[in-house]
């Protein structure tokens, strides 16, 4: 067995002591350079004031969160000047060389001014400005500007009504034809263009205030005012003769009070005094609605958009040309009407 080996403890306690002696003679010799290694002065500064440098600019700095900041635009020769982004500046094409000076040029889009695409921070560069819309409201720039509204504001636009466009109109073409009179009682038969008909029953003529027909088509629509006698010159025969006419009135919600007086003829002449039951299918080409049909009846009363809660417009008459509107001004109540053709908006007048 070797030396090591019998004298294993004895060596490693030797070896532990030897470095321990080795490291705590490097330490004596960095103790000098602590200062140098670390940027310290372990000998104190000798300084003895303790107050904060320029700790008296705090007071200064809190006064100045009271202060009035407000920044004022400011104007050179009469113009706004603004300070914060580059002005705006534009060429004529057809004269690249000359800058164009919206301030004093002549409008670049007649009949807008240019300071009102200054004032509402509208771009004027685009050869369709004028009809461009910037809120997607329906309307464009130059009809903003002819209303005298925003248009960077969707809330802001002129009359919906100039945007109301007339697309078909929708027909019922029918006719009573009465029957021969039982003293002051009447008979009655109805035929439409739909293929709808229908007669008073068979030995049950129709009284004074009473409805021609009680069932079917036309329920309860027609009621039998009463009848007169005329006399006329029937220009077949060069003769006068006496006609025979009956009172209807109408009991539908838009035509209510309407009295039709319809004379006795023969049976092939029912279009000679064949009504109309009209309605115009109508579009409002703003504020999110185009492309969306709104039927609505001749003589009815609605809002624009159609589902406003205040119905100041009426669709007065439908024709197959054109249709009427009368429109109420809720501030004066004055009513003033507008025609529209069909398939276009209407001519809208100041």
């Amino acid at each position: 067995m070797s030396w090591f080996s019998q004298n294993y403890e004895k060596a490693a306690v030797g070896g532990a002591a030897l470095a321990a002696i080795g490291f705590a003679f490097l330490g004596w010799l960095k103790l000098g350079d602590v200062p140098a290694d670390f940027s310290a002065n372990t000998k104190g500064t000798g300084v003895t004031d303790p107050s904060i440098p320029d700790a008296d600019l705090v007071p200064k700095a809190i006064a100045s969160l009271g202060l009035d900041r407000t920044w004022h635009q400011a104007e050179a020769e009469n113009r706004p000047v603004d300070l914060f982004t580059g002005v705006p500046l534009f060429i004529a094409r057809d004269h690249p060389d000359k800058p164009v000076d919206l301030y004093t040029s002549p409008p670049v889009h007649p009949p807008i001014p240019n300071i009102w695409w200054i004032e509402h921070d509208m771009d004027p560069g685009y050869a369709d400005s004028p009809s461009r819309d910037a809120d997607e409201d329906g309307f464009t720039n130059l009809e903003e500007y002819k209303g005298k509204t925003d248009p960077k504001d969707a809330k802001s636009h002129p009359p919906l009504l100039a945007k109301l466009k007339f697309e078909k109109v929708e027909s019922l073409n029918w006719c009573v034809r009465p029957g021969y009179p039982e003293g002051e009682n009447f008979t009655g038969t109805y035929v439409d263009s739909l293929g709808g008909k229908n007669k008073t029953k068979t030995g049950a003529s129709v009284k004074p205030g009473e409805m021609f027909f009680a069932d079917g088509v036309m329920k309860n629509r027609f009621k039998y005012l009463g009848l007169e006698k005329r006399r006329e010159m029937n220009n077949a025969i060069h003769m006068e003769m006496e006609v025979t006419y009956a009172k209807i009135e109408d009991q539908l919600p838009n035509k209510k009070g309407v009295v039709y007086e319809i004379p006795q003829f023969a049976e092939g002449r029912q279009q000679e005094f064949s009504k109309y039951d009209r309605s115009a299918v109508l579009t409002l080409e703003a504020i999110g609605n185009a492309g969306k049909n709104e039927t609505i009846k001749e003589n009815t009363p609605f809002g624009l958009p159609f589902d406003a809660p205040k119905k100041d417009f009426l669709l007065k008459k439908v024709t197959p040309e054109s249709i009427e509107i009368e429109a109420t001004d809720g501030a004066t109540g004055n009513k003033k009407t507008t025609t529209i053709r069909l398939g276009s908006f209407p001519e809208m007048t100041p």
